[in-house]
């Protein structure tokens, strides 16, 4: 029995246009009819969230920032967050200052729409893009004295070069470190780094078990890297048809975000047949 439903938001639920397809509206709205809790999983902030998806959406619960954060979406209170300690902020931003590599610092949860930034005087067109996106809550990072302290996370963004990612990421200890496709250029790799217990599988888990679902009753859906800990952890697991290469070849793949692959995967299950059935 599929007692919770977790999608992933941009390249999965969303279409191309940015868009939520009336038949996957049609569906998260069953689902909550029929007592299935709805989860939309992300590495949006609430405030980047808000600026595509109504306050009257039909879910339940909001795993944002990768699995920061999670807010039950029906009151707006976060029910968990994990950030970084300012020490390890401090530690990680000096080294990655020492390397000359451009980053982000954004503010804990929930405001980390906030963020100080490291500028090398050559910034990814991506960087600068993601600041237009964020103008008016952005400052230059400062050390002496610091003007930041404990985090959400670091966003580092790379070329596509999966190697540099995989160098960068060796560097770091004691640290969840996650990638993720540019939601911008749709090519250029988004290294983030969070506490390192962060994730959506683990929040989801958290969610679980506060609400007494197992991973056997859960439908994860997905599209991207920063999806996988999701993937293993939900009982039944997907990828939507535009998702890379490598995801396709280990989740069982449905139709595009631009095809409802959403609804696809979630009526795929026989369970979810019959309970549409009911409904009718």
């Amino acid at each position: 029995m599929i007692k919770m439903v977790v999608t992933d938001l941009d390249g999965t639920l969303l279409n191309n246009d940015q868009q939520v397809s009336a038949q996957n509206y049609q569906l998260l709205q069953t689902l909550q009819e029929n007592s299935i809790v709805t989860v939309i999983a992300t590495g949006r902030s609430p405030f980047s969230f808000r600026r595509v998806i109504p306050a009257d959406f039909p879910i339940d619960y909001l795993v944002f920032s990768s699995g920061a954060g999670i807010m039950n979406y029906r009151t707006g209170e976060i029910i968990y967050s994990q950030n970084l300690p300012g020490d390890q902020v401090l530690a990680i931003a000096l080294k990655l200052h020492g390397m000359r590599q451009p980053f982000k610092v954004l503010a804990a949860v929930p405001d980390n729409h906030h963020y100080v930034y490291y500028d090398n005087g050559n910034l990814h067109s991506d960087f600068l893009r993601r600041m237009e996106n964020y103008r008016g809550f952005e400052k230059p990072i400062s050390f002496d004295p610091p003007n930041f302290g404990e985090a959400c996370q670091f966003l580092i963004i790379l070329p596509p070069d999966p190697p540099r990612f995989e160098y960068l990421k060796s560097q770091f200890e004691g640290v969840k470190v996650i990638r993720a496709t540019s939601p911008i250029d749709h090519q250029s790799i988004w290294m983030e780094i969070y506490h390192e217990d962060v994730s959506k599988g683990k929040a989801i888990a958290w969610l679980g078990n506060r609400l007494k679902i197992n991973k056997e009753e859960i439908v994860g859906v997905g599209n991207d890297y920063n999806d996988i800990d999701l993937l293993d952890y939900a009982g039944h697991s997907f990828v939507v048809s535009n998702a890379p290469e490598e995801l396709k070849a280990d989740y069982q793949v449905v139709s595009s975000n631009n095809e409802s692959g959403f609804s696809e995967a979630v009526l795929s299950l026989p369970c979810s047949q019959l309970l549409l059935k009911s409904t009718k």
